[in-house]
């Protein structure tokens, strides 16, 4: 018997998006980092979002009596990263980079694809780790505010991704299935969550990095924000 067709990936109807590293640069703070301490603004900068994430699993995995919103733990994980590596941050400087991280820079081609989903009448979403507020502050300092709604934060669950209870606030915002649904996210392991929970989901590699060897690959695989045109009808 010849061997069974692979099955054709689902069609989504709507467009989810990670928000920090995805639509927004979150290492654009090393800039600013590199004038506070020079020689050390990337490095600062990578182990300040590492430390972000490991923050967010360590309160998941403790339960919503323990969550912390991501702006504490964001400002938590800048302090622990600053001492680390023996950087005499002061609360001048820290309020500058948290600042910064309020209005992290968004990757260029953002607007383009967020416009050409809109034209194709592709409702355009995010679905983040963020704070309401924080959320908010970041879209409509990028100029999105008109190209993306809902904006969803996973504040309301108590529980950070890839938690299926935070993964379950797009179905049930959308009012469709997982799977028509094309969750988008530059992390690897957001993206691998999400295609646990369900979701057709495109992993924005923009680095070329080696996906975590967990046994599931996302949907789609691509380098930048355009190749969620590809996934989706025309």
């Amino acid at each position: 018997m010849p061997p069974l067709p692979a099955a054709a990936a689902p069609t989504p109807r709507a467009v989810l998006f990670d928000a920090y590293g995805t639509l927004f640069d979150v290492y654009s703070v090393a800039l600013a980092a590199e004038q506070l301490f020079p020689g050390c603004g990337e490095r600062l900068a990578m182990q300040w979002r590492a430390a972000q994430i490991d923050a967010t699993r360590l309160v998941s995995m403790a339960g919503p009596a323990h969550y912390q919103p991501f702006w504490a733990l964001t400002d938590a994980a800048l302090r622990q990263t600053a001492e680390r590596l023996g950087l005499a941050l002061s609360e001048a400087g820290c309020a500058r980079l948290m600042n910064e991280y309020r209005h992290l820079s968004a990757f260029p081609e953002n607007h383009a694809v967020l416009a050409a989903l809109k034209a194709r009448g592709v409702r355009a979403g995010i679905l983040s780790n963020g704070d309401p507020e924080m959320l908010a502050i970041a879209v409509r300092s990028a100029g999105l505010a008109d190209l993306i709604d809902p904006v969803l934060s996973v504040h309301e669950t108590r529980r950070y991704k890839p938690d299926p209870a935070t993964y379950a606030l797009g179905p049930a915002a959308r009012g469709m299935p997982a799977r028509d649904i094309l969750f988008v996210s530059s992390n690897g392991w957001d993206a691998i969550g999400a295609t646990w929970y369900g979701y057709t989901t495109l992993w924005v590699n923009r680095s070329g990095a080696p996906l975590d060897r967990l046994g599931t690959a996302p949907t789609h695989t691509g380098r930048s924000l355009h190749d969620v045109l590809g996934c989706l009808p025309d």
